[in-house]
């Protein structure tokens, strides 16, 4: 499992691309979907919606559970991946590509996202 170096990382296993105009993409990372096994259905935030760092903001499908989605900062969405709504399957096939979640137009960040390397470290 290789995690892409210019992205940060969340203890609950969101990806965060770095930001463009102040809007950043959110998604899974393969841990998080190898984890979840074949994803099935993905709810997510609403364009409109403001998501806060660290709560709820949506929920994904497996054949084996229902997992929150977590935002990983705090600010509104700007998008929502239409696809993925279409074909949950991509979460687990592109999980850094593809299968992203959400734009985020941030207002807030913590301080505890971490680098590739820490992310790694972490999730063991």
């Amino acid at each position: 499992m290789s995690n892409p170096q210019q992205l940060r990382y969340s203890k609950e296993h969101e990806w965060l691309s770095a930001t463009e105009d102040g809007v950043a993409t959110v998604g899974i990372t393969e841990f998080a979907a190898n984890a979840l096994g074949d994803v099935v259905y993905a709810q997510l935030p609403a364009v409109g919606d403001t998501v806060t760092a660290g709560e709820s903001c949506g929920e994904l499908e497996s054949t084996k559970s229902v997992s929150d989605l977590f935002a990983p900062v705090t600010g509104e969405v700007v998008e929502a991946n239409q696809d993925v709504v279409d074909d949950p399957s991509l979460v687990n096939s592109a999980p850094f590509e593809g299968g992203w979640l959400f734009k985020v137009k941030i207002t807030d960040e913590p301080e505890d996202l971490m680098s590739a390397d820490e992310y790694t470290a972490f999730a063991g």
